[in-house]
């Protein structure tokens, strides 16, 4: 293992002296590769964070109108009820109206697909957020 690795250590070594021993230009040429680089990688990684932020914000923002959607439909169907009980009086409170059934039926539908929506892009996110630490 100590002569594998005096092995790899001269390798290493003899790869500097190359690099010493390669004409000035050689050099900055490679010096100016690397700059190059790094440049893409670093606007790469800030293109990935406002990708990822993007993603976030719209997420949130998601998950704002689907309480505020949820929100309207209990408000709905409450009002929906009520009136319903007005016109046909409290004899039948504990029985369900078939239009209220419609329409939780409308606010679960809603529910599920932006739900869905939420997670494709929580997925998404991390997808990116996967991607930007690899790069």
């Amino acid at each position: 293992e100590v002569q594998k690795l005096n092995q790899q250590l001269e390798e290493k070594n003899g790869e500097i002296q190359q690099m010493i021993n390669q004409p000035p230009y050689e050099k900055e040429r490679e010096i100016l590769r690397l700059q190059k680089s790094l440049a893409e990688r670093e606007k790469a990684q800030a293109t990935s964070d406002v990708l990822c932020r993007s993603l976030t914000d719209e997420t949130h923002q998601l998950q704002r109108k689907l309480a505020s959607t949820a929100e309207m439909c209990q408000h709905l169907a409450k009002c929906l009820e009520e009136k319903q009980r007005k016109e046909r009086g409290n004899s039948d409170d504990q029985i369900p109206t078939e239009r209220s059934n419609q329409v939780f039926l409308l606010l679960l539908y809603n529910e599920t697909s932006l739900q869905a929506l939420i997670c494709n892009l929580q997925d998404e996110n991390r997808m990116l957020k996967h991607k930007v630490a690899h790069v």
